[in-house]
Parts: C-alpha cells; structure tokens; sequence
C-alpha cells in the first residue's frame, strides 16, 4: 500500500526521508537553542501554504510578528498567506486577547484554538507546527508524556501532519521536553558543536515510522534567503552525539538525589 508524504519543505531532508514525511504523522522536532527547529518549521509550513494545505503555526516562545520576519528572511511571505487564508499563526506568548491567540499555556485550549483555525480554513489536508511543546509543562515537567499524549490524541483526527518542537534543557529537569519524543511517530534531532572556534550544526533523522530513512548525521547551514541547508554526511563519532560531561553528571546527582528522597 502506497504511503502518502508530506515534504518537509527541505529538498535533501526528504530525500534522508525516503520523500518525506508520512501523512498524519507526529514529528518530534528536538534540540538544544539556536540548532535549526524553528526554521524547519518554517520551511514544512512554507511547502504547505505552496500545495495548498491548510496551514496552522502555534508560536509559544517568539511573538507571532517574530515568526513572520523570521519566514521574510528565508524568501517566505506569511503576511500574504495569513491575508489569503491560507496560514493562521495562533500566538501564545503575548497573551493579547486577539482572535487567534493563547491566554494560558494550557493544552486544552491549544486543542481547542487549533480545532477552531482548522474549522476557519476549511476542509482539506492540515500541517501544524507547535513550536514548542516544552512550553506546555514549564512548571511541570512530569506532565510532558500527558500533554502530549493528549494532544495527539485528539487532533489525530483532524487529518495534521504535525511538528512539534521540544527545547533541550537539561537544566530545569532531567526529563525536560522528552515528552513529545514517547507518543511521536518520527524524531528529526538537531544538534549542535564548536569545533576551531565556529558553531556547527548537525542534524539526524532518530526515528520514522513506515519509512527506511537515513541513519546518517548530516551537517546543516543556515543561509540568509534560503534557509536550511543540508551540506552532506559526516562520520558520526560518539563525542558528535554524547551529551556534554557536565550535563551527565548533573543527570547522575539529580537521580541519586531522588533516589534518596523516594520512600
């Protein structure tokens, strides 16, 4: 049976993903700042304002004026498309009360907002972005496997093809934005590293179901007026992928210490 692919809008990345990605999948988009999330999502919302699919971008961490200039950079016109109908960006961070806006970082109502965007659109194939998910349990990281659960549970049934972007911050807990990542059909992991005083970025296809995508890690450029570029493979070595010793060892005290405090 012939599986239907959404491309993400990155012509090398849907060739890692053997066309790209399948048609109401959950995709965790995961990674520390400044890797390259949002501009994949800028760039899979871009190829479905030009195919015709109803588009919705929820922003929680930028306001929705940055999302536009973002996409104006990368030759992107969401101003046009959100005049034409064809986008709706739902803005959770200003916490305006407009039409298309969030009051709360609360999942319900995120469902709820995107339900009523999609209504607005109309019929059709749906590509949503929520960008991110990590917003949705700042204060309550125990939470994340529920939220997004919920998530994907009731919107599976809007026919989205979805992105949800999930920050690394190992600081605020050890299971930070890992969430997403146990209910998500596919994982795209940006990485990142400084090698001869230059950041490098990197990024890896973890996981995609029903798909023989690629294994390798593959080293990206962002390029004013283009957007994400895939440069080509590198050998991967496990400094490239391990987290930073630091990190691990605050993960090493953080469980000890709640190995202590359980009964």
């Amino acid at each position: 049976m012939p599986i239907e692919r959404l491309s993400t809008g990155v012509g090398e990345l849907d060739r890692m993903l053997a066309g790209g990605i399948p048609r109401g999948f959950f995709v965790a988009v995961t990674g520390e700042p400044g890797t390259g999330k949002t501009i994949l999502c800028i760039h899979f919302i871009a190829q479905g304002i030009r195919e015709g699919d109803r588009c919705i971008y929820v922003t929680t961490e930028e306001s929705r004026d940055s999302i536009i200039v973002q996409a104006s950079q990368f030759g992107f016109d969401f101003s046009e498309s959100i005049r034409e109908k064809k986008l709706i960006i739902i803005d959770a961070l200003m916490g305006v009360k407009e039409e298309w806006s969030l009051q709360s970082l609360d999942v319900e109502e995120l469902v709820d907002r995107v339900i009523e965007a999609k209504k607005a659109l109309g019929y059709g194939r749906g590509r949503l972005v929520i960008d991110s998910m990590s917003a949705f349990w700042l204060d309550k990281p125990a939470m994340s496997r529920r939220h997004s659960y919920f998530v994907k549970k009731v919107l599976s049934k809007w026919d989205f093809t979805t992105l949800m972007t999930s920050q690394y911050a190992i600081t605020t807990s050890e299971a930070f934005g890992w969430g997403v990542e146990h209910i998500a059909d596919g994982i795209i992991r940006f990485r990142r590293s400084v090698r001869g005083g230059t950041l490098r970025r990197y990024i890896l296809v973890e996981k995609m179901r029903h798909t023989p995508h690629s294994l390798q890690m593959y080293e990206i450029d962002i390029v004013q007026g283009r957007g994400i570029v895939i440069k080509g493979a590198i050998e991967m070595r496990r400094e490239d992928v391990a987290l930073p010793r630091h990190v691990m060892e605050k993960i090493r005290k953080s469980t000890e210490m709640r190995d202590v405090e359980a009964p």
